[in-house]
């Protein structure tokens, strides 16, 4: 139900700005737009873009995930229900490298927007790259990708609020969410009690059927995907880092389903980490106070900017983790996964977008 309200948020929100603050004579239109969602918010993240592009007037082209093209099917039925021209959005279901790279790739396409993995973004800005509307402004780009997505947590922090906080955003969905915790650095002095809580936490989380309200931890999204998340982790055991699974969970994922069970991971630091881990994983790392400034340093290294995450009780701690930091959306003090539209819109920098911030008041200008 979280995700059709945010999809109404979205197309209420959208509405709701055209109509009092656009002007047909000065807000022009782009032409057609390709829209390009994910599977993990099949819904919400399908309909808000798609309501975006209708609303400044364009024409929409919308290629759902492969994964899950019945739930944009449902969505472009409900927009037709409402009156929204069969002409005006059209939806084309099927695989990236074939539909979305012809579809981006077609000369009659005035703007994308992506929501997805880096490297896909990286190849839709080539395939538009050099490409000019009848304006001569070169066509839009609006992306939405990944993170290596930190939370701070320093020794003043309160203990049961970081675990439960931190379990929240790197293990709800199944760490499938792009604002998910990938690491967590805590200050050595508090790392230990960090540690113990968290695996005693991670220990009552129960793997199965997210549609029984007593699961709190779903499959991930296939079979490459799992294959993929657990290639990381064995890679992680084989050079001597520390990984815990709860002993409880790991026989259930082996006979029913593609599930990986809720991970942790301590690692020296957040460099030795290539690329984004989509699933239940969490790295920790640990820091020594004196050692803050560099933390910040490299974190903002990885080149990532979607989300970051503090744990304090400790004002200047604050002040000079939000004042260094290069994310898109910071949390102070609570988890870190989940925007409201229209109130805290969603979006990153760097390698984890282009902005504007979806469902905030820049976007439809874009």
């Amino acid at each position: 139900m979280a995700e059709v309200r945010e999809a109404v948020d979205f197309l209420r929100y959208y509405g709701a700005q055209v109509q009092h603050g656009f002007d047909n004579t000065t807000h022009i239109p782009l032409g057609p737009v390709a829209c390009i969602s994910p599977w993990n918010f099949p819904l919400a993240i399908f309909m808000g873009q798609v309501a975006a592009a209708l609303a400044a007037g364009n024409t929409v082209l919308a290629k759902p995930a492969e994964q899950t093209p019945l739930i944009a099917a449902q969505a472009v039925r409900v927009l037709w229900q409402a009156g929204i021209p069969r002409a005006a959005v059209q939806l084309l279901p099927g695989q990236g490298e074939t539909v979305g790279a012809r579809l981006v790739a077609d000369e009659r396409i005035m703007g994308v927007v992506f929501t997805g993995s880096t490297e896909v973004a990286r190849i839709l800005q080539r395939s538009i790259a050099g490409r000019l509307d009848a304006a001569g402004h070169p066509v839009v780009l609006i992306a939405e990708t990944g993170g290596q997505n930190a939370m701070i947590v320093d020794s003043s922090a309160l203990v049961e609020q970081v675990v439960g906080d931190g379990v929240a955003s790197a293990f709800d969905s199944a760490g499938q969410r792009c604002s998910a915790l990938r690491v967590l650095c805590v200050q050595e002095d508090a790392a230990d009690r960090v540690v113990a809580m968290l695996k005693g936490a991670m220990g009552e989380l129960r793997l199965g059927n997210p549609d029984a309200l007593k699961v709190d931890v779903g499959p991930v999204i296939d079979a490459q995907a799992r294959s993929s998340i657990l290639a990381h982790i064995d890679a992680l055991r084989s050079k001597g880092h520390r990984v815990y699974q709860h002993q409880a969970r790991t026989t259930f994922i082996t006979d029913h389903g593609t599930f990986v069970p809720p991970t942790l991971i301590e690692i020296g630091s957040i460099a030795e980490l290539e690329r984004e881990v989509f699933g239940p994983v969490l790295h920790l790392v640990r820091y020594a106070r004196k050692d803050l400034p560099r933390l910040l340093q490299q974190i903002n290294a990885t080149g990532y900017g979607l989300t970051l995450g503090v744990h304090t009780r400790i004002d200047e701690t604050i002040a000079q983790v939000v004042d260094q930091a290069r994310a898109g959306n910071v949390y102070v003090n609570r988890n870190m996964v989940g925007a409201v539209v229209g109130v805290q819109p969603f979006g990153g920098e760097g390698l984890s977008g282009t902005g504007p911030k979806a469902g905030g008041p820049m976007y439809l200008l874009r």
